[in-house]
């Protein structure tokens, strides 16, 4: 998908079979399953873990398993996170200083098997063997999250990561 058109990439996501978000709203960890009300949370691929929170809709925050993270710039202080993405269809980002597990706390969620797409509002993610691949249709956006890197679609271009960020990109 490299190089692809916007249109096509986010086509290609919403081709995926449809699952119901209401199966994603809890999470588990060390065997205990938390509801997570309005929260939606899933897996892919095994290696990357998502939540969308009620409290700051409209972004995807991804927990991935990267093969060569960003490494900690200067500006980065408390704990580095170099897997840490945060997504809001104008922005992406890539590494974070994290002090704590943010909406990780309460674990991860249920599975996306690959082919399957979730929606919750303007966000479509659909799992495949190549990783994770977002879209944001009123940005015009997507991302794809995958162990062996973060790649931006659409207006997402390289910019000058933010203070204690490693990588990021904006429309």
């Amino acid at each position: 998908m490299a190089g692809a058109p916007i249109a096509d990439v986010i086509a290609w996501i919403e081709a995926g079979h449809p699952v119901d978000p209401s199966g994603y709203h809890s999470a588990t960890r060390e065997g205990s399953t938390t509801q997570l009300g309005a929260d939606v949370a899933f897996t892919a691929t095994g290696k990357t873990s998502c939540v969308i929170t009620a409290n700051h809709p409209g972004a995807l925050t991804c927990l991935v398993k990267l093969i060569d993270p960003p490494p900690r710039p200067d500006t980065a202080y408390g704990r580095w996170t170099g897997g840490w993405v945060d997504y809001d269809g104008a922005t992406l980002q890539v590494g974070a200083s994290r002090a704590d597990p943010g909406p990780f706390l309460r674990g991860d969620g249920p599975e996306l098997a690959n082919g399957n797409t979730v929606a919750v509002g303007d966000f479509r993610c659909r799992a495949d063997q190549a990783g994770l691949f977002c879209g944001n249709s009123s940005h015009r956006s997507a991302a794809r999250v995958a162990p062996e890197g973060v790649q931006p679609f659409g207006c997402l271009q390289s910019v000058p990561p933010p203070d204690g960020v490693g990588i990021a990109f904006g429309c």
